[in-house]
């Protein structure tokens, strides 16, 4: 599925909502965790459960490459019961240079036939060229995320190169990241990550890229708030996927749980529908 679907899919189904699956056995209902298949049928569930409600979902693959083959398998496995009406994201956050990227590209668009990955633009133009190469996969690129930290590095105040020495005149890395990486590809084949969080900032950013499609993390247990989100990231294609992992597949912890994320996932597609239909 490329981006112009995904925009498709959001106002058939009146829904922009991600349900990532960041499955940790630990953390599944006890009666799940003997089972020899147990994170494969929880994350099946899951998509049962929910799939009338979003139009995404995005495995972290940290959370499988911890099981080692094992986890690569359920990853693989999950991917294929993901339907192909919903747009699939493979949260790697990769990056690196010439045929690493190369291969990671590969891995993620051929071998995994996720329809997006995500990827760290710290090392610059030649990281992403890779991944841009598939030109009906989509790229999406960290730009402000949702985490304390974001604060070490991404909102550091950066000296325009261009300026005069004597100006005051500068911009936040973060910023200066995506407008420069939006240069690279187009609106059907890039998006960024900007965290819920910081949605004030968010009005900035769709200022530097007003064509482009946001992930949006951090709304639920991160506390980001869904309305200030469409308020700060809307564009006219709508333009946001906003993810929700914990607060949906971990509503509950008993045999309820499926029961219990169709709810959760219900109460985020309600709220979404609530805001389409003000701003379409």
């Amino acid at each position: 599925m490329q981006l112009k679907d995904l925009a498709q899919q959001i106002i058939q189904n009146k829904s922009f909502l991600c349900v990532g699956l960041d499955t940790e056995l630990k953390k599944l209902p006890k009666h799940l965790q003997q089972q020899p298949n147990a994170v494969l049928n929880f994350n099946k569930a899951i998509i049962d459960a929910t799939k009338a409600y979003c139009v995404s979902y995005k495995l972290n693959t940290a959370f499988y490459e911890a099981m080692g083959a094992k986890g690569w398998d359920i990853l693989e496995a999950t991917l294929h019961y993901i339907p192909n009406t919903h747009f699939s994201i493979a949260d790697a956050k990769r990056g690196d240079i010439g045929n690493t990227a190369a291969q990671y590209a590969r891995t993620f668009f051929e071998v995994l036939p996720f329809d997006a990955v995500t990827v760290a633009p710290y090392m610059g133009e030649d990281s992403i060229r890779p991944f841009l190469a598939y030109q009906h996969k989509t790229t999406i690129v960290l730009g402000l995320t949702s985490n304390k930290s974001s604060e070490d590095f991404e909102q550091l105040w950066v000296k325009e190169s261009n300026s005069n020495p004597a100006s005051d005149a500068s911009k936040k890395l973060y910023e200066k990241v995506i407008e420069k990486v939006a240069g690279w590809g187009s609106p059907n084949q890039l998006m960024f990550v900007v965290g819920a969080t910081k949605a004030v900032e968010m009005k900035q950013i769709r200022s530097i890229v007003p064509d482009y499609f946001f992930l949006v993390p951090g709304v639920g247990v991160q506390g980001g708030d869904l309305n200030e989100v469409a308020d700060y990231g809307w564009n006219k294609d709508v333009g946001l996927l906003v993810n929700a992992s914990r607060s949906i597949i971990y509503a509950d912890d008993t045999e309820n749980f499926q029961q219990a994320a169709t709810a959760e996932a219900a109460k985020f597609q309600l709220a979404m529908q609530q805001i389409l239909s003000k701003k379409l």
